[in-house]
């Protein structure tokens, strides 16, 4: 990496009883970059997660945060914050209620630790002092970033950061993370949504079965994907059809298509992008207008179920 490396991890392995829940993991994330980690349920995200913050201890394998060895101790390593599974909060104090109290337990000075512009931050001014018990998921999510961002971290570690949230809520949190990471903040998010890890991160590790399947970033995992299905909605189906059947690289999906399309005029093709391009470019010339070409599902997404898929039949 041509930037400073925020964390490095080697042959991570981590089992509970008889259950392997990481199994050699390696990881590299550069400083001020938002990774994303993602995989099904049961994978290990959330026990790598815990490593991160220092609510367990791996079994074998090193780990460094910010240039230090993490030791067998079970609290945050300097300058790491964040939560999993959920903020722990108080709901029965009020959302400013609850960041004074938690400034106290780090002993932070209430005026030091900028309470106010950190609720204002996350946008929840408006009911900072309204008590937790009342708050909808989003909301809670969101005092949760707040409470992790009272000690300035260098490393963030979020859970299913944009859970709950409704569309405004989560482009004001990836507005707020993004800030964070252009100012040097390093990021580690897990997130069911491809389209927020899409939106938001540089590079990406997939898990799977305690496995790193892939780490790396999102062009790459683009870029090494097989064909993807792609609607396509052109000025004319019927000559954009015959066009696909006599060329090269693509190839109609008829069953894709008829369960796809909002009318006759939608196809759906499979191809990899060299090909695709090729076929934008002949439709060009033919004078077939291109009116969308979007994927039906993300490369992300496709990268996500066929890599899963495989390490679970291994």
């Amino acid at each position: 990496m041509d930037t400073p490396v925020a964390i490095r991890a080697r042959r991570i392995t981590k089992c509970f009883g008889d259950v392997v829940a990481l199994d050699g993991v390696d990881l590299d994330v550069a400083q001020g970059q938002i990774h994303g980690l993602v995989g099904p349920n049961g994978a290990g995200k959330t026990t790598l997660l815990g490593l991160l913050l220092g609510l367990a201890v791996a079994d074998s394998g090193s780990l460094e945060i910010l240039g230090a060895p993490v030791g067998r101790a079970l609290a945050p390593p300097d300058g790491v914050a964040g939560f999993v599974d959920g903020p722990g909060l108080y709901p029965s104090l009020t959302a400013r209620q609850n960041l004074a109290a938690l400034a106290a337990l780090r002993g932070l000075d209430r005026r030091s630790a900028g309470i106010d512009d950190t609720l204002n931050e996350v946008g929840l001014t408006d009911v900072a002092n309204d008590r937790v018990r009342g708050f909808s998921l989003g909301m809670r999510q969101r005092l949760g970033l707040a409470a992790a961002l009272l000690t300035t971290p260098r490393v963030l570690v979020l859970d299913e950061p944009s859970n709950g949230l409704d569309p405004a809520g989560t482009k004001h949190v990836h507005r707020v993370l993004t800030r964070l990471a252009s100012h040097g903040t390093t990021v580690v998010l897990s997130s069911h949504r491809m389209d927020d890890v899409e939106a938001l991160c540089s590079e990406v590790t997939i898990v799977a079965a305690g496995r790193a399947v892939f780490s790396g970033p999102l062009s790459k995992l683009a870029a090494e994907n097989h064909d993807l299905d792609y609607r396509l909605v052109t000025s004319d189906p019927d000559a954009a059809r015959e066009l696909i059947s006599a060329g090269p690289g693509v190839r109609l999906v008829e069953e894709a298509e008829a369960a796809m399309r909002l009318d006759a005029g939608v196809l759906v093709v499979r191809a990899q992008t060299p090909a695709l391009d090729e076929l934008v470019a002949r439709l060009v010339t033919a004078g077939i207008a291109v009116r969308e070409l979007a994927p039906v599902v993300s490369p992300l997404e496709a990268a996500f179920l066929a890599l899963t898929e495989q390490e679970a039949g291994q």
